[in-house]
């Protein structure tokens, strides 16, 4: 039995304009875009639809399971809570981030991401989630367990994206000593010994480790069509490297030469949400509203704050160096759709994914009102 719903009189968000007008839904696809108002369905009452968001690279998720140092909540309990979040900020699909390789930060134990995604695929099965789950593997190549963390999901079709990060101090994103004193040795409150040793450790592991793992992990990679992100490049060589793995996303590029020579290669530049909601880097680097006015943004992640993703946009938006509202949304839809080879979805046209957002921008901060994934309500 077909199964039709119009939303009528709303802001329709299209890949390269914005009309007025109306959206017919029909088996959980997009079938027809009107202009012009009509009065039969539902009325948006001139809020913006736009298409579901979707979300590259979070680490929420662990902030749910471990809430506190040492607690692990019950995950099917963690993911519910997170995907509720999620689309309640209009997230309709969402890869989650699980950690590859003890790094620095450590905190969990072997075979707890496994415990995770299984928990993910279950929730899915039993129609516990609101938005589409797909699986971000964050492999930290330096660490000398990487390998053994990756052979758990060799086998995992929920994995769509994989990025390859080095953490190690003078590596990527901690450039100078100076970042990475601050980020370790002084939040941590670590003595000038401990954290000489930290250090020494770190370098070691990345000098031994980082180039074989690479090279393992991005050729399974390429060989299962899982897409490839870089992480943190900051230097031209970094990039090279990157277009000789294959890599299709850089994530967080420290450096506008390292962005602009992605770009042009044709990597998707990423950039976190909050960056541009705050107007700077909370690491001091580069800010994302500079790679946006130099034409060289391509894709918004929430990272840790999934309102972010949806309030972005609209940051970026106004002021004297606007871009199109169109263009903003393209980064947090279209062009990750495509990065990591989801066709079906991230645009409103006829024959994609009902996966749609109410959303009204009023006193700076947009309200989520609705949002459907595959014609469903979900929030």
């Amino acid at each position: 039995m077909t199964k039709e719903t119009v939303f009528s009189n709303a802001r329709i968000v299209l890949d390269d304009a914005i009309v007025d007008g109306s959206v017919l839904i029909r088996d959980g696809k997009i079938a027809e875009i009107s202009q012009g108002n009509k009065a039969t369905g539902e009325d948006f009452g001139g809020d913006y639809v736009i298409p579901g968001l979707i979300e590259l690279h979070t680490d929420h998720l662990e902030a749910h399971y471990s809430p506190r140092p040492g607690v692990r909540w019950m995950t099917t309990a963690a993911i519910q809570a997170h995907d509720a979040q999620v689309a309640s900020s209009g997230i309709t699909t969402v890869f989650d981030c699980l950690r590859m390789g003890s790094d620095e930060d450590g905190g969990f134990a072997a075979g707890e991401m496994r415990e995770m995604a299984d928990a993910l695929a279950n929730a899915a099965s039993e129609d516990r989630l609101k938005a589409s789950h797909l699986i971000h593997l964050r492999c930290e190549v330096s660490a000398a367990n990487v390998l053994d963390d990756f052979s758990d999901f060799e086998k995992d079709s929920q994995v769509r994206l994989v990025s390859l990060m080095d953490h190690a101090p003078g590596q990527r994103q901690f450039q100078t000593m100076e970042q990475y004193t601050l980020y370790y040795k002084t939040k941590r409150g670590l003595s000038d010994e401990a954290f000489a040793e930290f250090c020494r450790v770190r370098q070691e592991a990345s000098a031994r480790y980082a180039k074989r793992h690479r090279d393992v992990i991005a050729g399974f990679c390429n060989q299962h069509g899982i897409t490839i992100a870089s992480h943190d490049d900051a230097t031209l060589d970094h990039v090279e490297e990157s277009i000789e793995y294959g890599v299709r996303l850089a994530e967080f590029p420290t450096s506008l030469e390292a962005a602009r020579a992605s770009h042009e290669a044709g990597l998707s530049v990423l950039m976190g949400a909050p960056n541009i909601v705050r107007g700077k880097s909370h690491s001091g680097n580069i800010s994302a509203r500079d790679l946006a006015n130099h034409g060289i943004l391509d894709v918004l992640s929430s990272d840790y704050v999934p309102l972010s993703l949806i309030h972005a946009p609209f940051v970026l938006s106004e002021g004297e160096d606007a871009i199109s509202l169109p263009q903003a949304i393209a980064m947090v839809t279209s062009t990750p759709a495509r990065t990591v080879g989801l066709d079906d979805r991230g645009s409103i046209r006829p024959g994609l994914r009902a996966d749609l957002v109410r959303v009204r921008y009023t006193g700076g901060v947009p309200v989520v009102r609705s949002v459907w994934r595959e014609g469903q309500r979900v929030a």
